[in-house]
């Protein structure tokens, strides 16, 4: 008996957007992307930016930048690119400077400087802030073609999971999703290994 569709096989409702999250099909290769779980904080003709959202680092933020307020907060593997640089997305809106909208209530970057002057005044909450090493970059049209070779499908998220995201937001994204997709879950990420 022969199944009628393709277990991995991605099949996106929606196109990719700035604010929407992509998740990897179970097998994608290389450590950063493999089950992964990214936020698209910059989508265009000219490419896309986003950020690994379930990649945590064992280390608070405080530990690996000096100079850094004593505020607690993890730091997650935001991509490949620029992995020396921190990078963070907030809940708190114009309260720093040069923001980037991403979508309502969720915005990128800003003025690092104000950031930690803020912090030091105890005016940001932990679930306010993600810091991310890194980000994850594609150039004009790579994304869309990665997206066709069925290696992400794009979802909505709501700012409330992206912020709370953990190591196991991928799971939760395909169980959310259902279907086929919720079986993605139960696969080996070696199947040779079994």
């Amino acid at each position: 008996m022969q199944l009628d569709f393709d277990f991995f096989k991605t099949e996106s409702k929606l196109a990719p957007k700035q604010g929407r999250i992509i998740i990897s099909e179970p097998f994608l290769p290389g450590h950063y992307f493999n089950r992964s779980t990214v936020l698209l904080v910059e989508y265009s003709r000219k490419g896309a930016v986003g950020f690994i959202l379930n990649k945590p680092i064992e280390y608070p933020v405080k530990d690996v930048f000096k100079d850094f307020p004593d505020f607690e907060a993890d730091i997650f593997i935001g991509g490949p690119v620029s992995n020396d640089q921190l990078f963070f997305i907030h809940t708190l809106g114009d309260k720093i400077h040069g923001s980037i909208k991403v979508k309502e209530n969720l915005y990128w970057g800003g003025d690092f400087e104000h950031l930690k002057s803020i912090m030091r005044a105890g005016l940001v909450d932990h679930g306010q802030i993600r810091f991310f090493l890194g980000y994850s970059g594609w150039g004009e049209g790579q994304l869309d073609n990665e997206i066709a070779e069925h290696s992400w499908l794009v979802e909505e998220a709501a700012v409330e999971s992206i912020m709370e995201s953990d190591e196991n937001f991928w799971v939760e994204s395909v169980s959310k999703i259902g279907g086929h997709y919720e079986l993605w879950q139960y696969f080996p990420e070696d199947p040779s290994l079994n």
